[in-house]
């Protein structure tokens, strides 16, 4: 993979030690640990010389709409333990900023899987209904967006649906968490698709 490309993931476990020949940077959970851990990250890159050019997230996931065992690519974000309505503002909307869209949108970079779904990301672990919020639910991937949009680096979050964000999500993430990453390596790492990423990245357009 292209040396400027950092790969972000929360926790160790989820990455099996498989991911020893790349630049992986590990945040811990939630949106605070990984808005930190990113920043802090990306700073010491560049100061270092050596900005990445992309930033790609894996993790594991729950999903109520895409099956479980499947990698799933994830370029939209929404916050969805946000939540302000009673002071008019909409569900997921960050009252009184600026130039920050209700959903970040990466859709407009390729990747090899295409589906763009929407990742809803809070700080709770999903088991009912009541915090499920988009096709897909983590706990850091919108922090990770914004910082990305923020230094306005390419961004890609490729995750594992381990569970199905249910009463036995607990149960599903433990049984699961260690195949994804087997998944990823496959599809995302593999030789063809380093080329494509460098390309992207020399390509990328910044309008969005």
């Amino acid at each position: 993979m292209n040396k400027n490309t950092l790969i972000v993931c929360a926790l160790e476990v989820e990455t099996q030690n498989q991911l020893t020949d790349y630049d992986v940077l590990y945040t811990g959970v939630g949106k605070v640990n990984a808005t930190y851990h990113l920043t802090k990250g990306i700073v010491e890159r560049i100061s270092k010389g050596s900005r990445p050019e992309l930033i790609v997230n894996y993790g594991t996931a729950g999903s109520r709409k895409i099956k479980k065992k499947t990698l799933v690519d994830c370029t939209k974000f929404i916050q969805r333990d946000m939540d302000v309505t009673g002071l008019g503002f909409m569900r997921g909307e960050t009252p009184f900023e600026k130039d920050i869209p209700l959903m970040i949108d990466f859709s407009h970079i390729e990747n090899p899987i295409g589906r763009n779904a929407v990742c809803g990301s809070g700080d709770n672990f999903v088991e009912d209904r009541t915090n499920y919020y988009g096709e897909v639910v983590d706990m850091e991937s919108y922090a990770l967006a914004k910082v990305c949009r923020w230094f306005d680096i390419p961004f890609v979050s490729y995750k594992y649906i381990t569970d199905g964000a249910d009463e036995q999500a607990h149960e599903d993430w433990e049984s699961n968490l260690a195949d994804g990453i087997k998944e990823f390596k496959k599809i995302v790492l593999n030789k063809a698709w380093h080329c494509h990423l460098l390309f992207v990245c020399l390509e990328y357009d910044d309008n969005f």
